[in-house]
């Protein structure tokens, strides 16, 4: 229940930061600024994969999830749970936002500035990237460690700050259930279902792919200067 409760506050935590940053810009008119929403998220990806990594992995994130379950590294058992508690954190972060601003800029609900169609293979692509990265500096299913924060919140920031103004480079179904049920702005949210989850699990043999045999990593290890 602690990995559950931790998904759930992680994921809490980003909707309430990262949306929450694009409802305060909207109600300052411009105050935080396009860059400030894309730090923004890739701050408290960091901040909360430092916070609770050790505890749930801190995925915060359905795609990610599934990910790590078609790589090998995840339970089967836990995926529906850890889903569901991320859902519930997104939309308790959507709930708190409404009640303190209203409902300003639709709560930070993604939309496409194009054709759907084009902003789903953007969010997959995007995705595919992130899950990418983070299946290459994790542990097991877990993002841990130093260098795992300012990569995986790097990497976040770097793909809202091109990619945002055009499909809101969500790369994470919760970040867009939130505040899309929350403030009714549905017609949508398949984009951004399913361009995450395809992106997610078009990374998984990629990373296979790059990664070296077992044996040649074992040689690598040893070479290196001790």
């Amino acid at each position: 229940m602690n990995r559950l409760a931790a998904e759930a506050f992680g994921t809490f935590a980003l909707v309430f930061a990262g949306t929450g940053a694009i409802v305060i810009d909207d109600l300052t008119h411009g105050g935080v600024t396009h860059v400030g929403v894309a730090l923004t998220f890739g701050l408290i990806i960091m901040a909360m994969i430092y916070a609770i990594g050790e505890t749930s992995g801190a995925h915060l994130n359905p795609a990610v999830t599934v990910g790590f379950y078609l790589a090998g590294r995840f339970s089967g058992r836990l995926v529906l749970p850890y889903i569901l508690s991320q859902i519930a954190g997104a939309l308790l972060g959507s709930l708190v936002l409404l009640g303190l601003f209203g409902n300003l800029a639709d709560l930070g609900a993604t939309t496409p500035l194009g054709s759907a169609w084009q902003s789903m293979w953007l969010e997959a692509l995007l995705t595919a990237m992130l899950m990418f990265v983070i299946l290459g500096v994790s542990s097991g299913s877990k993002e841990t460690g130093v260098m795992a924060g300012i990569a995986i919140g790097g990497v976040v920031a770097l793909e809202a700050l091109f990619a945002g103004p055009v499909s809101g480079a969500s790369m994470n179904p919760a970040r867009s259930l939130g505040p899309a049920v929350v403030s009714g702005h549905l017609h949508f949210l398949w984009v951004y279902i399913a361009g995450p989850i395809l992106g997610a699990m078009a990374a998984v043999p990629v990373w296979q792919i790059t990664r070296p045999p077992k044996s040649d990593r074992a040689g690598l290890s040893a070479s290196e200067p001790h």
